[in-house]
């Protein structure tokens, strides 16, 4: 849900930038080449979860891939939006998408943090019950 709600938000920030008067060129098109990387590579990930490619393609650390990219697009978008909103000048839609890109770093943030939360949790738990079954094997075989 999160990665939807990213991914439009990303979205809505490019289609303020792109459609906004520009002063400075290469400010506002280093934030349109990092909102639509991102919202490329989401997509990309998300059609391989969709589809289960990461079952067919096991020479590539799905897991890790991911966090990489989150880590790494959302320093990127971060930076884009600060770079964004400090050359504004108050236009609107330049404000806007600023805005947008902070929205959808902090989305992105969420999103990090709730797939390690999800995959440590899927982890321990895993080991845990390995534990309680070599517990319950030993305790069984005692009695």
């Amino acid at each position: 849900m999160v990665l939807m709600k990213t991914q439009v938000t990303l979205l809505i920030a490019f289609i303020c930038v792109r459609s906004s008067a520009w002063n400075r060129y290469s400010a506002y098109t280093y934030f349109e080449v990092v909102t639509i990387c991102n919202l490329i590579m989401i997509l990309v990930f998300y059609l391989v979860h969709l589809f289960r490619l990461y079952r067919v393609l096991t020479c590539i650390s799905w897991p890790l891939s991911e966090l990489l990219h989150y880590l790494i697009g959302t320093l990127l978008l971060l930076i884009a939006s600060i770079v964004a909103a400090s050359k504004s000048y108050n236009q609107s839609g330049l404000v806007a998408g600023a805005i947008f890109g902070f929205l959808a770093t902090f989305l992105c943030l969420a999103s990090i943090w709730l797939s390690y939360k999800i995959s440590c949790v899927t982890q321990s738990t895993e080991k845990q019950l390995q534990e309680y079954q070599s517990m319950y094997s030993a305790w069984s075989e005692l009695t």
